[in-house]
């Protein structure tokens, strides 16, 4: 089935657009949406069928008490983040909003129309015959990777994404009082919502997003994701280096130059490619190796030195074995999780770190393990992956004090909290993530509200 992606409220109008499109052949069929929310939300799960989109701007609520329904300069903003999939036609009277569409999506490579919705006829004797035009010229499209399992493989991605970023959110609130964050997460004594997140869960968002169209890390489009997700965001605490590559991207710049070059030539070893690799893991579970290359891959985007890659490698494949542990008995949990990260973890002193913290005794204290694994305080992957798997490999069986015991330890608190986060939550279940900590969470871009 071939799909026109349409945003359109007036259900009139539908019904003509549904005809035209159907005049196209007995394969064509639309998939309509009456606010930009849950376009933005949904749209991407036809992308891979997707032949044409079509746009209106202004939006008006179906009933009195309907939230606002956004406008089709939203989905265009949306769509400008992804590389062109097909040809766009912008279909609204709003000349000045029309007109921002269609830069929006120009300027990001899309083939776009305009057609003014002027007289009765005008979707037969206008729009259709602009879409056929626009369908006449093929579209290259290297999307098609999605396995036939990926609607599962998403919703672990989508977990460890929410662990992620709760853990992310709480490690930022409580970096500055974390001797003390055990108590109150214990006691429940936290802010309300809603908990925003850092640049951490942005990266991550990215990621989740390229899995969730590609079925793989497509590190082209991952690099356009990440930057276009800073170029409209730009304070969430991207580190000097990060905003220099992510500048550079806008300008241009081959990201394979700019994480090439980063701190003069070596690349960087810092912790982000390790901070935003869980949800690749959780895509990946059933697969150790395939889990260690899409996490380099997703890594290289930013970070190329070795040490920064091992400690990708080390959390994807410690999110895929904790989701492999959730059915398993405690005694020798924590054993397989390490062999298991171990045994595609890299030579690198990422991987040194994590064989002390394999072996660190059961009755050790945070304190103390913080002290020889390190705790992010240098920002370096080997600073931060190893004590982050020491917090998560103690408590598999236990999301909240997961959490606890990542923050305590002080140092780089919402990195580390972000990867134990993403990590945990895949052997504890979204059930083990207490209900008011999903509703504080800061909302992602394709949660629809009810």
């Amino acid at each position: 089935m071939r799909f026109v992606l349409l945003l359109e409220d007036n259900p009139e109008r539908v019904e003509r657009f549904r005809t035209a499109v159907r005049s196209l052949g007995s394969d064509w069929d639309i998939r309509e949406w009456r606010d930009s929310t849950k376009m933005i939300a949904e749209c991407e799960d036809y992308f891979h069928e997707a032949a044409l989109i079509s746009l209106d701007h202004d939006l008006t609520p179906q009933l009195k008490d309907d939230p606002d329904p956004g406008t089709g300069l939203r989905v265009a903003n949306f769509l400008a983040g992804y590389f062109p999939i097909c040809p766009v036609i912008i279909h609204s009277s709003n000349t000045d909003a029309s007109w921002s569409m269609h830069n929006e999506l120009r300027f990001a490579n899309w083939r776009v129309e305009r057609v003014a919705p002027i007289g009765d006829d005008w979707i037969p004797q206008i729009w259709l015959p602009t879409a056929q035009n626009l369908l006449s010229v093929p579209t290259d499209s290297t999307m098609v990777r999605r396995p036939s399992d990926h609607s599962s493989r998403m919703e672990r991605a989508l977990l460890s994404l929410e662990g992620l970023a709760i853990g992310d959110a709480l490690g930022e609130m409580l970096s500055y009082r974390f001797e003390d964050a055990q108590r109150r997460i214990a006691e429940g004594r936290l802010v309300g919502g809603p908990w925003f997140h850092t640049d951490d869960t942005e990266m991550a968002l990215s990621i989740v997003e390229v899995l969730r169209l590609y079925g793989f890390i497509n590190q082209d489009a991952l690099a356009r994701r990440f930057s276009w997700r800073y170029q409209r965001d730009p304070d969430r605490g991207y580190g000097s280096m990060t905003r220099k590559q992510l500048y550079a991207l806008q300008t241009g710049a081959d990201w394979r130059a700019t994480a090439a070059t980063a701190f003069g030539g070596q690349g960087s070893m810092g912790n982000g490619g390790a901070m935003r690799a869980a949800p690749v893991g959780a895509y990946f579970a059933d697969d150790f190796g395939r889990a260690a290359g899409e996490s380099k891959d997703s890594c290289a985007v930013t970070h190329t030195h070795p040490e920064g890659v091992a400690g990708a490698i080390a959390v994807a494949v410690a999110a895929a074995a904790a989701w492999q542990s959730r059915d398993t008995p405690r005694t020798g949990r924590s054993r397989d999780f390490f062999d298991a990260v171990l045994s595609h973890t890299p030579v690198s002193k990422v991987r040194e770190q994590i064989e002390k913290a394999a072996a660190l005794p059961e009755a050790l204290s945070l304190q103390d393990a913080a002290r020889v694994l390190g705790n992010g305080s240098l920002v370096t992957a080997q600073d931060t992956v190893p004590f982050a798997l020491w917090c998560a490999a103690r408590n598999l069986d236990s999301y909240a004090n997961a959490l606890s015991t990542a923050i305590a330890g002080g140092g780089d608190c919402d990195t580390n909290a972000a990867i134990v986060g993403g990590i945990v939550s895949l052997a504890t279940g979204r059930e083990s993530i207490p209900a008011d900590w999903q509703n504080a969470r800061e909302r992602f871009p394709f949660d629809v509200r009810d």
